[in-house]
């Protein structure tokens, strides 16, 4: 049994870190592509690749005070102006409502994400180098600028937020923002809130004393939003430091407590981690499946729990998301089995398991406190999938039967006899649950009181995993428990009857997306592509062929699949602006990243890795090779546009969408294999 996974193998050579010209591109573009760091508690620094912050989840430390959440923007971000012999240069690039000023980009040549995020700026005949980079397990962040060709100095000014990174500050709201001097800096707090203040240092620095506030800060993202876009923010006064040339300086800050942070241990750390997953994936991965593997470590993170030992999860996506139970479980495989990762996965599974309340798995949770929420009928099923996954992938026969298996039958048990929500299996097996005011499936926007996509009843994506959950078990729990697994088979076979005659849409060759009562929904959506993808499929390899056929012509875009299909009255081409229009279109045809993970193994499932069939599989996958160096650079995001060019939007690095596309990868390679049936 091997329990380990091969992170002890010999290390990999890093893929090549993506470089952003800077110095002859659109100014659009350039606002529009994002950099993200982050650690392992869920703190992060991020901006725009000009260091341009257009967003109010910007910031060079948002900090995460109960990990891996309840985050605040404490740093926004610095004004530098660099000196070299008569003449004064400005780095940063900040946008005010008619103007960006200063604009240090006009001597911006290049961004790189490696493992610093790294600035390269030209100043004549000179090279400054600006590097961010987060403490590995702390709310602390470093700036490290280097001068190469001359001697000079720097003026640093810290533009201070302190406060929840949902909101924004203004100077007219009521605060007490205060600072004091200390050894090598000084210490902010807003006194009038319940925040944790602010240390900013730079050891071999002056600072200077001149506390003012900035106004009317620009963020022309969430203006696109349909959101407020103004900031005020504010500054305890200046750091001065001196350039020697080569020689780097550096400015901390932090949440909480002073942390001079060691900038070459906290890289060297992330790089060695990061040669360790990447190592994983053996030596013939391509540049693209580097990237990802690397990129996935964003999203692993440690959970605190009040009274209780720490432990792993797994965020759904930056800037904005915690740990969802749905989005852990279907990126789990991808981003911790691919990448060998097994005791990592195992945290995670326990993480949840702990938790299992009424046979269900949290759906989320809470953003600010240990509170778990269970509103959804699909991702206590994600649960018993990934688990299948994770056997197959560690053979791991005894963590299934202590730990998975007493989770998975409570969850089948519960489902059965019925819970939450109205879950339940009704006369004919079928798992059916919700109701017109609630969403549980993963199509589960609402907009006030209305369901955009109503899918209460019996959902089909939800009983292609109900069906798949009974033969998991079943097979598993042979030689462990034969009466159960008896039952198992027993009712997977009647589910899978059931399935076929509830679900098959004769007239479009395809399944019905919903059926509530004596409603069947028609509309072709993604979600049928689970019942050919599953570890095992409840229907006929005919109709599988026949669903993947039709989902390939209606739905397939090189950035993934559609929510629904262009020839529906309700398809929204696009995603954006007011908050009503986005809900509106999040399940109306808006593209998703992750089910590019289910239609390449649905395909490769009913094909056979026949040359010609991993030959497609794979061209459908290059698509996101150019993505990876737009929108969050390095990541892949949450969801695109319908048409093309199919414009990334919602969050720049989604965990199911790096996950599902590394698994998907690794399979058409043929190292992580699709489910025998």
């Amino acid at each position: 049994m091997n329990t380990t996974g091969p992170l002890a193998a010999e290390a990999g050579a890093l893929p090549q870190p993506i470089t952003v010209p800077c110095d002859a591109a659109d100014l659009k573009d350039l606002l529009a592509a994002e950099w993200l760091v982050s650690n392992k508690i869920g703190a992060y620094a991020s901006s725009t690749v000009i260091g341009c912050n257009t967003r109010r989840y910007h910031g060079l430390l948002v900090a995460s005070t109960h990990p891996p959440v309840g985050r605040l923007t404490a740093l926004s971000q610095v004004a530098e102006q660099v000196t070299v012999g008569e003449g004064s240069f400005d780095l940063a690039t900040i946008e005010f409502p008619d103007a960006l000023a200063p604009r240090g980009l006009d001597r911006l040549a290049e961004f790189r994400n490696d493992v610093a995020a790294t600035f390269v700026y030209r100043i004549g005949p000179l090279e400054l180098i600006k590097q961010v980079v987060l403490a590995e397990s702390a709310n602390a962040v470093a700036l490290r600028y280097t001068l190469n060709g001359a001697d000079g100095s720097l003026r640093l000014l810290p533009l201070v937020a302190l406060r929840d990174f949902h909101h924004l500050r203004k100077a007219a709201n009521p605060h007490q923002m205060t600072f004091e001097a200390v050894e090598d800096g000084a210490v902010v707090h807003d006194r009038m809130r319940p925040v944790p203040p602010l240390y900013l240092l730079a050891r071999e620095g002056r600072f200077e004393p001149h506390p003012q506030w900035w106004y009317r800060f620009h963020y022309r993202t969430d203006l696109a939003r349909g959101q407020e876009a103004s900031e005020d923010l504010y500054t305890p006064g200046a750091f001065g430091l001196a350039l020697a040339d080569g020689r780097p300086a550096q400015l901390t800050a932090s949440l909480g407590e002073p942390h001079l942070l060691d900038f070459d241990d906290a890289c060297r750390r992330r790089r060695g981690r990061a040669e360790q997953i990447v190592g994983a994936l053996g030596g013939e991965a391509d540049e693209t499946t580097r990237r990802l593997a690397a990129a996935g470590e964003a999203f692993i993170v440690r959970r605190k729990f009040l009274g209780a030992a720490d432990s792993c999860t797994i965020l759904a996506g930056y800037h904005w998301f915690a740990d969802w139970g749905r989005d852990t479980f279907i990126a789990l495989p991808g981003l911790l089995l691919a990448t060998g990762q097994f005791g990592l996965a195992r945290d995670v599974f326990r993480t949840f398991a702990r938790h299992v309340s009424e046979g269900m798995i949290p759906n989320r949770f809470d953003d600010y406190t240990d509170a778990a929420h269970y509103n959804s009928i699909d991702a206590s099923l994600w649960f018993v999938v990934a688990a299948e996954r994770y056997v197959r992938a560690t053979g791991d026969t005894d963590f299934w039967r202590d730990e998975l298996m007493p989770a998975a039958e409570a969850v089948l048990r519960a489902y059965q006899d019925g819970t939450r929500f109205d879950i339940r299996a009704d006369a004919d097996g079928l798992l059916t649950g919700g109701s017109r005011q609630t969403q549980l499936t993963w199509m589960d926007v609402a907009f006030g009181e209305e369901a955009v996509t109503p899918r209460h009843g019996k959902a089909v994506e939800v009983n292609a995993l109900w069906h798949s959950a009974h033969r998991i078990l079943a097979r598993r729990s042979r030689g462990l428990d034969e009466q159960l697994a008896d039952t198992c088979d027993a009712r997977a076979s009647m589910i899978a009857a059931a399935f076929e005659r509830v679900f098959w849409n004769e007239q479009a060759g395809c399944l019905f997306d919903c059926v509530t009562g004596d409603q069947r929904d028609g509309a072709i959506r993604p979600n049928q592509i689970f019942a050919v993808s599953l570890p095992y499929s409840p229907l006929p390899l005919a109709r599988q062929r026949s669903v993947l056929r039709v989902v390939q012509e209606k739905l397939l875009t090189p950035m993934g699949l559609r929510t629904l299909a262009p020839d529906d009255a309700r398809y929204r081409r696009k995603y954006g602006g007011s908050w009503e229009s986005r809900d509106r279109a999040y399940h109306q045809g808006t593209v998703w990243a992750w089910l590019i993970g289910a239609f390449v193994e649905a395909y490769l499932k009913v094909e056979g890795a026949k040359p010609f069939a991993v030959a497609q599989a794979r061209q459908w996958l290059a698509g996101f090779d150019d993505h990876l160096r737009e929108a969050g650079v390095g990541f892949v995001s949450e969801i695109f546009d319908g048409q093309p060019p199919h414009t990334p939007r919602g969050c720049i690095a989604q965990a199911w969408s790096v996950g599902e596309l590394l698994r998907a990868k690794r399979i058409v390679d043929g190292a992580f294999g699709v489910t025998d049936q």
